[in-house]
């Protein structure tokens, strides 16, 4: 079958739809239901929860039903049009209230959120799992997902650095309006580019059978691989710090940082700290390859990260919170090193999977992977969990009246949301440090060993 440009573009663009809407509802949500419209932020942090911890066990269930579909147009590009098609519409109702108060507003939000993570998943889980069904090349399988990390990467970075400075320039002064306009643009851009994708990309007639992974046997691989293990818990503590920061910073900059220009200031942040990230993954990484071992780099970036909180609490401390020269050294520190973090974690779970190989005799690459994106779910539950509770204690008053007024906050509550955006992440990536040095096996050499010694029994089977 054909594969060139024109699939690899219409992949990439679907990607950026997608993770355009992922970002807006993981970074926005919580901000506009309880800063916006007035609900408590435990209510909305433990409905958050709830409903991540959902979708990470609706997962596999999702993937049986695409597993077991068979149309004219294939078994995943249905899926992923369908599931585009409601999420854009539940995405559109979420961020367009109509005028409840009160329980109403509260059962409206439980309802309305679970259904986005149900049909975000599905068409999220047939997005990634028809590679194999589009191309029989290797080469060009492995391209596919690098274009689509590559260019998720991209929506996420679009949704970061471009919300609050849209929502403003769209409302006028009101973000209730503002945001509700926002996510139609985006849900009619999630729409076009997966559209694209299903009129670009063809399944081939003979696809290979698509794997499923219950979630019983994501724990009998998870347990029986100690070394998958200590990735596990190191990427769920290495993500719990990092959303608990995502779902903060737009507090932080708004009431602490304050004045009238702070959605200017936040965005500025915002992409310098997208920028770093990127350039933490795409140079900085392959330039400390040349010199240190992956375990070494894995323990400098932690470091790294715990000293840009560090410092982070300091300049709030120090009182120059209002200077965003000062602030974007932690925050370039931060997000460096997150994203080496994340390049690492994938390659130490690949490591994982040599691993419980040579110790079972079975390659469980699938079950594995599935297990990475389970974690994460539950890692982003645990910290929107964390983050409502966190900012229901120091006190935090919303800015529910959209009248554009916002509303100053006291001196222990601002001191509160400083402590909860570092303190927190510091003794998240603290444990994930040790836990990481004293558990984790699979430097350089052992990895190359195992890899040896695997080949070696391959050809002499």
């Amino acid at each position: 079958m054909k594969f060139g440009k024109k699939e690899l573009g219409a992949y990439g663009f679907g990607a950026i739809g997608k993770d355009m809407v992922y970002a807006l509802s993981a970074s926005f949500v919580m901000y506009y239901y309880q800063d916006i419209l007035g609900i408590s932020a435990a209510f909305v942090g433990t409905i958050l929860m709830i409903a991540r911890v959902f979708d990470a066990i609706n997962d596999p269930f999702m993937g049986v039903i695409v597993a077991k579909t068979n149309t004219k147009w294939g078994r995943f590009r249905p899926w992923v049009l369908l599931g585009t098609v409601l999420n854009a519409i539940v995405l559109v109702v979420m961020f367009n209230v109509p005028a409840l108060e009160g329980s109403a507003l509260r059962t409206f939000f439980s309802v309305i959120y679970i259904l986005w993570g149900v049909t975000y998943t599905m068409m999220d889980i047939p997005y990634w799992s028809m590679i194999p069904a589009v191309t029989d090349n290797a080469k060009d399988r492995e391209t596919m997902s690098v274009i689509g990390r590559t260019f998720a990467g991209v929506g996420n970075a679009l949704i970061t650095v471009g919300t609050v400075i849209c929502v403003a320039m769209l409302g006028q002064g009101n973000e209730r309006a503002g945001f509700g306009r926002f996510a139609i643009i985006v849900a009619v851009i999630f729409v076009i580019a997966e559209l694209v994708l299903f009129l670009c990309i063809k399944e081939t007639k003979n696809e290979e059978k698509m794997e499923t992974v219950s979630i019983s046997e994501m724990f009998r691989s998870l347990f029986s691989n100690d070394q998958a293990m200590v990735t596990v818990i190191t990427i769920v503590l290495i993500n719990t710090a990092l959303y608990i920061t995502s779902n903060l910073i737009i507090y932080f900059f708004k009431y602490d940082v304050g004045g009238a220009g702070w959605q200017g200031t936040y965005t500025l942040f915002s992409s310098v700290g997208g920028a770093s990230q990127i350039l933490g993954m795409m140079l900085i990484y392959p330039l400390l390859r040349k010199k240190f071992s992956n375990t070494q780099i894995f323990k400098i970036c932690l470091t790294s990260a715990i000293t840009g909180y560090a410092l982070l609490l300091i300049v709030c401390l120090l009182g120059f919170a209002h200077s965003i020269g000062i602030l974007l050294v932690p925050g370039i520190l931060v997000f460096l090193s997150n994203g080496i973090l994340t390049v690492l974690t994938t390659v130490f779970l690949s490591a994982s999977v040599d691993y419980g190989e040579l110790k079972t005799g079975h390659r469980e690459e699938s079950v594995i992977f599935s297990m990475q994106t389970f974690v994460v779910k539950l890692a982003s539950g645990v910290a929107v969990f964390m983050t409502g509770i966190g900012m229901t204690m120091i006190g935090l008053v919303g800015n529910a009246d959209t009248e554009g007024e916002i509303v100053a906050q006291s001196a222990s509550t601002l001191m509160g949301l400083r402590l909860l955006m570092t303190i927190i992440p510091i003794i998240g990536l603290i444990a994930a440090f040790f836990v990481f040095k004293n558990k984790f096996i699979l430097d350089d050499a052992k990895s190359e060993e195992i890899a040896a010694e695997l080949k070696a029994r391959r050809e002499k089977a």
